[in-house]
C-alpha cells in the first residue's frame, strides 16, 4: 500500500535555489573603513562639525574671501569705534574696530591661519612621535616596552600647560615653532599611550601569528599588519586633540608667553582684548568664540569618528 504526498501546487512550480557553484556570484563585504564612512554620512553630529572645520580651512586658505581689510594696518581715527555692524554679512566693521583702529573681523580671519597652523602641526607631530613609542613599546615589549611606559609616565605625570609654560620661558621671543615645539614636548605621551594598547591586542592576532609563521620580516609585521589596523584609536585621540591644542595655544597667548604682536592669532586678541572687557567686551569675547566654535568643532568630529570605528556601538 503506497502513501500520497500532498505537495502544494506552488511548491512544483516555485524555482529552487541553485547550490552554490562558480557561476554564483560571492558577497561582497565591506572594510571596516568602508563601513565606518557609510555610518558617518548618516550621523548630523559629523555633518555639523565637518561644515564647520571646511569653513575653518576655507578661511585659512583664503582669507580674503571673508574680508579685504587688513588685519595689521589700523586707522586709529577708528581707536575703539564702532559697536559689531551685524547689518552687512563679512563687513569691515561687522565686529568693530580695537585699540589701534583695525578690524576685529579682519584680524579674527586672518588669525585662524595660526591657530590651525599650530593645532595641526602639533597634532601631525604628536601622532608620529607617540605613534612610534606604541609602536615599538607594544610590538617588542619586555624591558624596552618597561622602559619606554616609564618615561611616558615621567612625561605624564608634569602638568601639560605648566610644562609648557616652562619651555617657553626659556626662549626669548614666542613664535609660532616654538609654540609646537613647546606643546610637543608634553602632547605626544597619550597617544603613546593608545597606541600602545592597539598594537599589544592586534599583535596577538591569528593574522600577525601566520604572518610570523611564514617568515615575514618585523618590518613587514609592523607596517603591512598591524600599523593598518591598530591606528583607528590613534585617529580617534588625535582628531579630539586637535582641538585642545589650538586652546591652548591660545591659552598661552593670553598669558602673555605664547604668540605676540605682531602675530596675528585669536590668542593674541582675546589677550590684547582683556584690558577694555567693559568699555568694548567684542573685542575678547569675538575670537573667544571662534576659539569655542573651532575646539566644539574638532571634539564632535571626534566623537563622531570614534563612534563609527568602533564596532561595539553597531
Amino acid at each position: 500500500m503506497t502513501e500520497t504526498l500532498n505537495v502544494p501546487a506552488s511548491a512544483a512550480t516555485d524555482p529552487q535555489p541553485a547550490p552554490p557553484g562558480k557561476d554564483a556570484a560571492p558577497a561582497k563585504g565591506r572594510s571596516l573603513w568602508t563601513d565606518a564612512w557609510h555610518d558617518l554620512r548618516r550621523k548630523p553630529l559629523f555633518v555639523i562639525s565637518a561644515v564647520l572645520i571646511v569653513l575653518l580651512l576655507a578661511m585659512v586658505a583664503f582669507p580674503s574671501l571673508f574680508t579685504s581689510a587688513s588685519p595689521q594696518v589700523g586707522d586709529l581715527t577708528h581707536h575703539y569705534q564702532g559697536k559689531p555692524n551685524y547689518t552687512h554679512l563679512f563687513a569691515e566693521d561687522w565686529f568693530g574696530y580695537d585699540t589701534q583702529g583695525r578690524s576685529v573681523w579682519a584680524r579674527m580671519v586672518y588669525g585662524a591661519r595660526a591657530s590651525v597652523l599650530v593645532g595641526v602641526l602639533v597634532t601631525l607631530f604628536v601622532t608620529i612621535l607617540g605613534g612610534i613609542v606604541g609602536l615599538v613599546a607594544g610590538y617588542f615589549g619586555g624591558w624596552l616596552d618597561s622602559v619606554l611606559s616609564r618615561v611616558t609616565d615621567i612625561f605624564q605625570g608634569i602638568p601639560f600647560l605648566l610644562g609648557a609654560m616652562v619651555v617657553l620661558t626659556t626662549f626669548t621671543e614666542g613664535n609660532v615653532w616654538v609654540v609646537i615645539m613647546a606643546l610637543l614636548f608634553l602632547g605626544w605621551t597619550q597617544i603613546a599611550r593608545v597606541a600602545r594598547g592597539s598594537v599589544i591586542t592586534v599583535k596577538q592576532s591569528d593574522y600577525v601569528h601566520a604572518a610570523k609563521s611564514l617568515g615575514a620580516s618585523t618590518a613587514r609585521i609592523m607596517f603591512r599588519h598591524i600599523v593598518p589596523n591598530a591606528v583607528a584609536p590613534v585617529i580617534v585621540v588625535a582628531t579630539t586633540a586637535l582641538g585642545g591644542y589650538i586652546a591652548a595655544e591660545a591659552t598661552l597667548s593670553y598669558l602673555g608667553i605664547g604668540l605676540a604682536e605682531p602675530a596675528v592669532s585669536w590668542g593674541v586678541d582675546v589677550s590684547s582684548g582683556k584690558d577694555g572687557l567693559r568699555t568694548v567686551p567684542h573685542m575678547l569675547i569675538s575670537p573667544a568664540i571662534m576659539v569655542s566654535l573651532t575646539v566644539l568643532a574638532f571634539i564632535m568630529l571626534g566623537d563622531a569618528v570614534r563612534n563609527a570605528l568602533d564596532p561595539k556601538s553597531r
